[in-house]
């Protein structure tokens, strides 16, 4: 029995940053938020996190 898969184009789309969307990135910085969280809240990846707050010069996540 062979299994057939279906194909599929999973091209994401981009979604451009808001000032809504920067406040609330910072908002996180200041609270510690882990960055799983903060993904799973914005409906962003873990890497376009950490590049828009490595772009905007702030820390994220937890601190040691």
């Amino acid at each position: 029995m062979a299994v057939t898969r279906r194909k599929t184009n999973r091209k994401s789309k981009r979604v451009a940053w808001s000032k809504q969307h920067v406040s609330d990135l910072k908002a996180h910085s200041k609270k510690k938020t882990p960055v799983a969280t903060i993904s799973k809240s914005m409906k962003r990846t873990p890497g376009a996190i950490r590049q828009k707050a490595l772009s905007l010069g702030i820390a994220i996540g937890h601190r040691r």
